[in-house]
């Protein structure tokens, strides 16, 4: 109870920014890495800055090009995939979540090539096999199944690939 109160209290006392020092600690904000318009509207509110200057710093953000939904898709997807690993269904889920517009989740996603997205797929389920203990070969499967499906690939090629090993 103590902690709440201490960190609500602090909210209400918290020095109010002014429309241009918000919008300056936002272009820094922005300009340390891509960001959705979530996580922009998410900083606002963490600033203190009241709710009827959000559109307008918002705007004033896309219009200097410091705020682009489109770019942090493609960011999003291409670093999940590279470095994670991530299939196209989880990817597509975690902009989802971030309410990024459908238009921009598919053209993040095309941005992935097949090519690469086989690779990396046929890379993983060979990695997984082998990796596992279990000697019957059934169960193996199933715990590899799992474990692509949990990173978000369509079971479809999982399948396929699968079939090729």
């Amino acid at each position: 109870m103590g902690l709440f109160y201490f960190r609500f209290a602090a909210m209400l006392y918290k020095k109010q920014l002014t429309k241009e020092q918000a919008l300056q600690k936002l272009k820094h904000y922005c300009g340390y890495q891509e960001r959705c318009h979530s996580e922009v509207k998410e900083k606002l509110y963490s600033l203190g800055v009241g709710n009827k200057d959000h559109d307008e710093i918002i705007s004033t953000l896309i219009e200097e090009d410091c705020l682009n939904e489109e770019r942090f898709a493609i960011a999003f997807a291409g670093g999940k995939f590279r470095m994670k690993q991530w299939g196209r269904i989880k990817i597509k889920y975690e902009l989802k979540q971030k309410q990024v517009g459908d238009y921009c989740i598919k053209k993040a996603l095309t941005q992935i090539s097949d090519e690469e997205y086989r690779t990396t797929l046929k890379k993983l389920v060979e990695e997984k096999y082998t990796s596992l203990k279990e000697e019957q070969y059934f169960v193996r499967k199933k715990k590899t199944i799992d474990y692509l499906l949990q990173k978000g690939y369509e079971s479809e090629l999982i399948k396929k690939e699968m079939d090729d090993e």
